[in-house]
């Protein structure tokens, strides 16, 4: 008789995912975090002045509403979103910016003359963007449930991933568009997975729109652990587990760790087979990151930009892949990529009356020691001239700072692993990849499928599949509130 069912480790968005999940289905449930404060990369802390409330890594949140687990979970019943009309916004040169607003039909007639280019390769996705959500949201080798539209996606990608993705488009502003959001795979560009990650960003803007959680993303994490809690969940803070030999006994350990760690905590009890497939699984280019206080709103050349959370910040699309090929060849570019969030321009709770947040994070090679808060103002004051005269103060993380905040970021890849298409598919195994050789232990990380991002999905399958061969329960508990 054994005085835990499961245990957790991590209480990032995926293994608190991993925990309620199993609470529901009423288990004995204990959650381990090494930090004295849960959520993983979904934390919110003053970084820079009191009163200024920074999301300590993911900020907005574009599979918040389309993800099935968040969806069974019922997480816009629980936290309050602000969604804006305006999804994600691309400034060039001359005030002009691309604008991907939910409105499709919108967003094509400001494109111009690629409006109905853009309206042909989003279109048919964001029509059926739940369908494309539950496709996307496992392991890619299984059965396809939507075979048609799996089918459009994959010749999307096809084109978007290849050297021929400008052949749709006439001029520069949609291309600049979706760029930005193929740049967030932190790849080379083009690459098939980073057409594969922007597809489904890029459709779930037009569908649902991208999200940001009030209060910040740290109320996300705190309602998954109320859940918890409410179902008879422990959680333990500044308890780092370095062994599996230091756990009490369970039936199931579930954890929410890269498969180095995995490796490095369960030591000989991997075969050696499994612990070489483990150590196959190679991490990629990393970011840094940097937040800010502001006195007032950011002065945008175009005053659109204002009505967007979220902005890809680099100029046209040949600027941003000619600085993901540097930070690929291990470079620091001089005119970087930026992806920036201003939050507190929707939500008032994250800044004193008056003032602001900027939150700025930008890619860099992995191990990087180089402090980018430089580059980054930078590039922000081209498109936002007098920008760095609202700087109250900042707070800069380089990739090593972003590893040492969190061990699953290796180098500072806060993908938990590269996101070339092999390993999209393999991830870290083609088979059950939550299930370890280990008996009774599972990995429930951002390291298995379907990858990176807020959405809870890994740590959800885990813990699906630790109730099916651990516990016999086929059948998923509910969820909703």
């Amino acid at each position: 008789m054994t005085s835990i069912d499961a245990i957790v480790v991590g209480s990032g968005p995926n293994g608190m995912a991993a925990a309620v999940t199993l609470a529901r289905a009423g288990l004995s449930v204990t959650v381990y975090e090494r930090a004295s404060a849960i959520g993983g990369g979904a934390r919110t802390a003053e970084l820079t002045l009191p009163g200024f409330l920074h999301d300590v890594c993911s900020a907005v949140h574009p599979m918040a509403l389309a993800s099935p687990f968040f969806r069974a979970f019922g997480l816009s019943d629980r936290v309050p979103m602000v969604v804006p009309e305006l999804s994600y916004a691309q400034p060039l040169d001359g005030g002009r910016s691309g604008l991907a607003y939910r409105d499709i039909d919108r967003t094509a007639a400001e494109l111009g003359v690629d409006g109905p280019a853009w309206k042909r390769l989003f279109g048919p996705l964001a029509a059926r963007a739940n369908d494309l959500a539950e496709s996307t949201g496992s392991t890619m080798l299984r059965v396809p449930e939507h075979p048609i539209l799996l089918a459009r996606f994959g010749l999307r990608m096809l084109e978007q991933g290849s050297p021929d993705w400008n052949t749709r488009f006439r001029e520069d502003l949609a291309p600049a568009l979706f760029t930005g959001v193929l740049a967030h795979a932190i790849r080379r560009l083009p690459s098939l997975s980073s057409a594969a990650a922007g597809l489904v960003l890029a459709t779930h803007a037009h569908a649902k729109g991208w999200p940001i959680p009030v209060g910040g993303s740290q109320s996300i994490i705190t309602a998954m652990a109320d859940d918890l809690i409410a179902h008879g969940g422990r959680i333990e803070t500044d308890a780092s587990i370095e062994t599996l030999a230091q756990l009490p006994s369970s039936r199931a350990v579930l954890l929410d760790t890269t498969p180095r760690a995995f490796l490095a905590m369960a030591g000989a009890a991997v075969p050696a087979r499994y612990a070489r497939t483990m150590k196959r699984f190679h991490y990629g280019s990393a970011v840094a990151k940097v937040d800010f206080a502001l006195s007032g709103p950011v002065p945008w050349t175009d005053p659109r930009l204002a009505e967007t959370a979220t902005l890809h910040v680099g100029g046209t699309r040949a600027e941003v892949a000619a600085g993901e090929r540097e930070v690929a060849a291990g470079r620091h570019p001089e005119s970087p990529y930026v992806l920036v969030s201003q939050p507190s321009a929707f939500d008032s709770t994250r800044a004193p009356e008056g003032k602001h947040v900027l939150w700025a994070y930008t890619h860099v090679p992995r191990n990087s020691t180089v402090d980018r808060t430089e580059a980054m103002i930078r590039q922000i004051e081209r498109f936002a001239p007098g920008f760095r005269d609202l700087i109250l103060a900042s707070a800069s993380r380089t990739s090593v700072d972003v590893a040492r905040y969190n061990p699953n970021y290796i180098g500072g890849d806060i993908a938990s692993g590269d996101t070339d298409l092999v390993q999209l598919l393999r991830r870290p195994t083609f088979i059950d990849p939550w299930k370890t050789a280990v008996p009774g232990v599972y990995l429930a990380s951002s390291s298995t499928a379907p990858g990176p991002g807020v959405h809870g999905l890994a740590g959800w399958n885990a813990a699906k599949s630790a109730l099916r061969h651990e516990f016999g329960i086929t059948t998923p508990p509910r969820l909703a509130p």
